[in-house]
């Protein structure tokens, strides 16, 4: 059984279980929220139905239809919870089909029924604003929902209530209020909700980065330490060498002595070459984890961007590509129209493909007819990954599509470190 030593990362592990639990929690009361303000709409309009004069059996209608559609709001929220940015409100369209019928059903029902417009139109506009719409394009649907729901309510305040007692058009204007204000509420939700995967998402790049630090101040204190004094006991250990080889046939055991010398200063020259590759391992960032710091930092930005990397990706030559995704990553940050990009990293054959691709912005220097690249920043930038990449053995190709650009390295999967980057 492992125990933990004092002053190791226990605290940091159980902080952030702790936070993660807090993010989940923080969600179901997301979801509460904005279930409880739908249940409280039906029974707004379930009591001014009821003051109006309707029977029974259109209440019940009605009352089961609103739960019924409270209900399938779940599978939307559920599908928001674990939403891609990049992917749009039509994505998973198979899961939104049947909570949007449901929706449109008990809308149409309810408002022929009641004979009201902003009953009718309310179920369908607070589905919509569930879905997963990109920004900014929920802005502008919440805004021009609101104007339609606060007009709707106008039109059948002056034709449905014209004639309805103080009462039941006191409550009225209560349920209007609080019907165009539910897709307001539900959206507030959701940005809270988005705000507070941002922040994960920051403290797990911040955790990341802690790592990486520790492992180049242990890299660094290891090289440093064993680099001196195993450089130290080369040094005597030649000295001794030199001066038994000038002491002639002196002592019969000399020949014996000067082999134990010579296979003691092979060991340490072993020793120190493995400690050099072990600070070069401990400084070397894996790169699963380079991609997914590149991700972050191209979310910072404003992009938005996801990656796939195949589950053995830390057995890929990180000191080749590791380079590679910072330089690449960059040029996006500096040439790319920042909307999207994609990154991914999988074996192909005997050798690891790496690709990158974004929306490409009119002055990125790349023909529009083949993989040519031509002079400029990025051009420099791709030139440099191009001659990393061929001391590796590998190769770069450069494509250009429509409002693409896509960068596709390809190394080999025993690619030795390129000269000079020691």
């Amino acid at each position: 059984m492992s125990t933990v030593p004092p002053g190791s990362a226990l605290p940091e592990v159980i902080g952030a279980r702790r936070l993660n639990q807090g993010i989940t929690a923080t969600w179901w009361y997301t979801v509460s929220g904005v279930m409880a303000f739908q249940v409280m709409v039906v029974f707004v309009w379930l009591s001014i139905f009821g003051g109006l004069g309707f029977d029974f059996a259109t209440l019940a209608v009605i009352g089961v239809g609103g739960l019924v559609w409270c209900a399938a709001s779940f599978p939307l929220l559920l599908q928001y919870r674990h939403r891609d940015d990049a992917a749009g409100p039509v994505a998973g369209w198979r899961g939104i089909l049947i909570p949007i019928a449901l929706a449109i059903a008990f809308g149409v029902v309810t408002g022929i029924l009641s004979g009201l417009w902003l009953v009718g139109t309310l179920p369908l506009i607070q589905s919509l604003a569930l879905l997963n719409w990109p920004r900014g394009v929920r802005v502008r649907l919440l805004l021009v929902a609101m104007v339609v729901l606060a007009a709707l309510w106008f039109i059948d305040l002056r034709t449905v209530f014209a004639d309805a007692d103080a009462e039941v058009v006191g409550a009225w204007w209560v349920f209007g209020f609080i019907g165009v204000s539910l897709p307001v509420m539900a959206v507030m939700s959701l940005w809270w909700w988005d705000v507070l995967v941002t922040l994960d998402r920051a403290r797990a790049s911040e955790a990341r980065l802690g790592a990486t630090q520790e492992r180049l101040r242990v890299a660094t204190d290891v090289h440093d330490l064993q680099g001196h004094h195993l450089q130290v006991i080369a040094l005597q250990l030649e000295l001794a060498e030199r001066l038994l080889d000038k002491t002639g046939a002196q002592d019969e055991n000399r020949d014996a002595a000067l082999e134990q010398l010579r296979l003691a200063r092979a060991s340490v020259a072993e020793a120190r070459q493995g400690t050099r590759d072990l600070a070069m391992r401990f400084r070397g960032v894996p790169l699963p984890d380079e991609i997914a710091n590149a991700v972050d930092l191209l979310r910072a930005a404003g992009t938005t961007a996801d990656a796939a990397v195949s589950a053995d990706a830390a057995h890929a030559p990180a000191s080749v590509l590791g380079p590679v995704i910072r330089e690449t990553t960059t040029n996006v940050l500096r040439h790319g129209s920042g909307r999207w990009a994609r990154l991914s990293l999988a074996r192909d054959g005997d050798a690891w493909r790496y690709e990158i691709a974004n929306d490409a912005a009119s002055d990125s220097g790349v023909s529009g007819d083949g993989p040519r690249v031509e002079s400029g920043s990025a051009g420099s930038g791709l030139d440099g990954i191009t001659r990393r990449v061929a001391e590796a053995r590998g190769a770069v190709r450069v494509e250009r599509g429509k409002g693409e650009f896509h960068v596709i390295v390809t190394v080999p999967d025993a690619a030795t470190e390129p000269e000079g980057s020691r």
